[in-house]
């Protein structure tokens, strides 16, 4: 899926151009991709250029939105196919994004990306083949390939966080000159296709499941097991758990957990949020 290289609009900025140009500016300086990068727009009275290519002034845009241009409008970066999935700004630039209205990456201390960097950190990918099991926005796999990973192999089973992906201005595109070639993106529930995957054939694991009640077997005994078939010996293996709070939850996921990563051949100890195992 090609990556969208159009303007991206917040309310804020939004907003922010539409002062601009009532103060008779003739120009606006900002960011249009939520932070990688500061451009200058050109402001007319019906309409404002950016990189060669004119947009109509939005109507009024909500909070906690993402707007994207479709080649007519502006339009949310949100879908619904049985779920309503969107792309939600954060103070720190990089966006995370909701199903149902549940957050998917922790942003309320600091930015997913330096959050992703912290637990990618922990399986010291540099040199080596590592599997992303559930790719999300690929904030993983953009750490991995900063690091300096040799080549990552990374699964996302919902098509509709893959089309967030490709309008995400932080997520890494595979067919960019910055990958050369080291991320491998699959559409799949990596679930059914680890199945296909080698013995020992990989270096390193990072595991960001949805939460149990999602995706259960995502946390599974026999899926753990396979885990640890494709990894190899002194192989690091980071597994997102969250802290899900005992006394309402009634359950300690993350020492669940790691009874069963020890089960299947991994020594295993609480870190972060979440654990972290080496095979042996």
């Amino acid at each position: 899926m090609p990556h969208y290289s159009g303007p991206l609009l917040t309310r804020a900025n939004a907003e922010s151009l539409r002062a601009a140009l009532e103060a008779g500016s003739s120009a606006w300086i900002g960011s249009l991709d939520l932070g990688k990068s500061i451009a200058t727009a050109i402001l007319q009275s019906d309409s404002w250029h950016w990189h060669g290519n004119s947009h109509a002034y939005p109507g009024k845009l909500k909070e906690r939105t993402i707007y994207y241009w479709d080649g007519h409008d502006f339009r949310a970066a949100s879908r619904f196919s049985g779920s309503l999935i969107k792309l939600v700004p954060t103070e720190w630039g990089a966006p995370t994004f909701e199903i149902d209205g549940i957050k998917m990456l922790p942003t309320s201390k600091e930015s997913p990306i330096d959050d992703a960097t912290r637990k990618v950190a922990l399986i010291e990918p540099r040199g080596k083949i590592v599997l992303d099991t559930c790719g999300g926005l690929g904030y993983f796999a953009a750490c991995c390939l900063d690091a300096g990973v040799a080549r990552i192999d990374s699964f996302e089973k919902n098509a509709d966080v893959l089309w967030l992906r490709s309008l995400n201005p932080w997520s890494p595109d595979p067919d960019s000159s910055t990958c050369s070639g080291r991320l491998q993106l699959t559409h799949a529930d990596v679930s059914n296709t680890i199945a296909q995957i080698a013995d020992d054939s990989v270096e390193a694991i990072l595991h960001d499941p949805p939460r149990f009640g999602i995706a259960g077997e995502l946390y599974s005994q026999v899926f753990y097991d396979q885990l640890a078939r494709v990894l190899r010996r002194g192989g690091k293996l980071f597994h997102y758990t969250g802290s899900p709070n005992k006394l309402t939850s009634g359950r300690d996921v993350p020492r669940e957990v790691s009874k069963r990563l020890e089960k299947a051949g991994f020594k295993a100890q609480l870190a972060l949020d979440g654990v972290l195992a080496t095979r042996r």
